[in-house]
């Protein structure tokens, strides 16, 4: 038998572009590829790109030509595939470009550059599929694209309206991750909060249940497969208040991923933000007496056209108000094709960087603040890696890559995975540092 074709992989973006990373590897693995590790062994290369800021557009653009010049055998997709001219003009070398989730066309672009190996008792993949994430924590797309029309994004033009995957369809993929092995469910989207309003929320039977097509039923189903369950991505529409009480049952991580993106209210119009209720900061209080463990992030962008001094200052009082736990913030970039390219006021450089750095210092220091409050305190964390002289693992209010860490001191017998009780002994603005409490440890299988 001939040795398998080896396809190697860079996967740029957020955890959605992830997903379709995982999601081709699988198809490839299942017809008998095999992936590489580096370049010089790959007998082809996929690029999966980015194309959301013109920053992250450079950043693919380089990277496509590190692979071309690395090995010379370079496919390309993803969200910077829909400006297929862009990329043929710096790269015309490439073999092929697809735009964003079209699975069929990289694959066959893979198959016209190498094709597959014929071994029908060879081809098999797990169940859970070719994963990118470590074995104990899984990202699950729920559906794909946007309604939104948000000025500044040109996502629903890279990615579509939204196309939500069925709920069945989303359970039995999270079933199959947890049997795996995987302790940590991640659920990701465009916008998790609209899942199934494009099915007109059909009902659907799990497990003796009769549930419905929508984000709070999809929500309470995976909290029962026995894995955290951390939800990102959750526009604050009204339904939203009904996944507190999943929190405070424990079926779901107290923990909610929410794009306020600003807070004066003249620059959300001119966002063409959804949800721009006055009242969230009241609902932001309700959230935190029911379930007083919750922990809140969130992402805002500073220097937004027509941004005046009065608006930031808005923004840092209703941040210092507010409290959230975990914040990011990005400095506003005209990205070609966005509405806001249009408006008036650019806000100088120079200003704008001046705002983030006043926002990200007053941000370190609310955060500060409320990891403080752990100190003494009892929690549990999961383990993501132990390295030679500590464990590196997460609280439920951390999620990975994103947030910060819990540091506890190396132990024998526990691994990547594991599920541990941990007594809080200090604090930094981003990361706990703890010692487990030994007689707690849930290792992992």
């Amino acid at each position: 038998m001939s040795a398998a074709p080896r396809i190697g992989f860079v996967s740029l973006g957020c955890p959605k572009a992830l997903v379709d990373s995982e999601r081709i590897l699988s198809r490839l693995r299942a017809e008998g590829y095999e992936t590489a590790a580096d370049y010089a062994g790959a007998d082809v290369v996929v690029v999966n790109t980015c194309g959301f800021l013109d920053s992250a557009r450079e950043e693919s653009l380089d990277a496509i030509g590190e692979a071309l010049a690395e090995n010379g055998r370079v496919i390309v997709t993803g969200c910077l595939g829909v400006h297929a001219d862009l990329i043929r003009a710096r790269h015309p070398g490439v073999l092929a470009v697809t735009g964003p989730h079209r699975y069929e066309e990289v694959i066959a672009a893979i198959h016209d550059a190498c094709p597959p190996p014929h071994a029908p008792y060879a081809d098999l993949i797990p169940p859970q599929g070719i994963r990118l994430t470590p074995r104990h924590y899984a990202y699950v797309k729920i559906s794909e694209g946007c309604n939104h029309r948000c000025s500044f994004c040109i996502i629903p033009s890279l990615r579509g309206p939204l196309v939500s995957r069925t709920a069945t369809d989303v359970l039995e993929e999270a079933e199959r991750l947890v049997r795996a092995g995987v302790r940590e469910l991640l659920v990701i989207s465009q916008d998790t909060s609209a899942y199934g309003v494009d099915l007109k929320y059909a009902p659907f039977e799990w497990r003796g249940r009769n549930l419905r097509t929508r984000l709070t039923d999809l929500a309470d189903a995976l909290g029962e497969l026995g894995a955290w369950v951390r939800l990102h991505y959750v526009y604050p529409y009204p339904h939203v208040d009904e996944l507190i009480p999943l929190m405070a049952e424990g079926k779901v991580l107290p923990y909610l991923d929410i794009p306020f993106q600003h807070a004066s209210p003249r620059i959300l119009k001119a966002m063409r933000r959804p949800a721009t209720d006055e009242k969230t900061l009241e609902r932001i209080r309700a959230w935190r007496d029911a379930v007083p463990s919750l922990t809140l992030r969130s992402s805002f962008i500073v220097g937004f056209p027509g941004e005046t001094g009065a608006d930031f200052e808005y923004l840092l009082e209703w941040l210092d108000e507010a409290e959230l736990d975990r914040v990011g913030c990005f400095r506003y970039e005209a990205v070609d094709g966005a509405a806001s390219n249009a408006l008036p006021d650019p806000v100088p450089a120079p200003v704008i960087e001046e705002r983030w750095h006043r926002l990200m210092a007053a941000q370190q220091a609310i955060s500060a603040r409320r990891l403080a409050r752990l100190v003494g305190t009892r929690i549990e964390a999961i383990v993501d890696r132990v390295e030679e002289d500590r464990i590196v693992a997460r609280s439920k209010g951390d999620a990975p890559e994103i947030d910060g860490n819990v540091y506890l001191p190396r132990i024998d017998g526990i691994r990547p995975g594991a599920i541990v009780e941990v007594e809080v002994e200090d604090s930094d603005e981003y990361d706990l540092y703890a010692s487990p409490v030994l007689d707690d440890v849930r290792v992992a299988s």
